[in-house]
């Protein structure tokens, strides 16, 4: 009868073992598979960076409870983004409050990080024909990280500053 038991225990820990081991591995592999889907879209300039809490350079930090995001493909950048701190101009529609702008005129610089990791610099034009469609943003700074969160700092020039965390996706076609 003991010896019994010991051999039902002894196979069980096997399995317990054995199950561990395929779950880290597993693990590993979604994780190396999720590196490998970032760097791709990023790569390839067709992601959506979705913003999930605001960090105004005055006043307090809120989390953002609708959708809000900033778009990249290699043609065209869309940011439709909420704006919290000093503005020194006011919008001629107060609807259009925000940072809300689609540019097809931008630069874009992608830089490999030192713990991985990417930091992206677009820097709109204003070859655009409507040059009110980007306003006044200057300069956009993405840091993503390998597992897929990033921050967006937005720089205006007659706004302050604001960033902005959240998490970078595929664009959805």
């Amino acid at each position: 009868m003991k010896f019994l038991n010991k051999i039902t225990v002894l196979i069980a820990l096997a399995f317990i073992s054995i199950n561990t081991v395929n779950a880290q591995t597993s693990r590993k592999d979604k994780k190396a598979a999720q590196v490998a889907e970032i760097k791709t879209i990023v790569e390839a300039q067709n992601y959506v960076f979705k913003a999930n809490y605001a960090l105004p350079s005055r006043g307090s930090s809120r989390s953002l409870t609708s959708d809000y995001d900033f778009v990249v493909s290699k043609d065209t950048i869309i940011a439709y983004l909420p704006y919290f701190g000093r503005a020194y101009t006011a919008p001629y529609n107060p609807t259009e409050g925000g940072i809300k702008f689609t540019n097809t005129h931008f630069s874009y610089v992608s830089k490999a990080g030192k713990k991985g990791g990417w930091t992206v610099t677009i820097k709109p034009t204003g070859k655009d024909k409507n040059i009110s469609d980007w306003r006044d943003v200057q300069i956009l700074t993405l840091s993503i990280s390998t597992d897929g969160y990033a921050s967006l700092q937005v720089i205006s020039s007659n706004r302050d500053p604001i960033s902005f965390n959240g998490t970078i996706e595929a664009r959805k076609k």
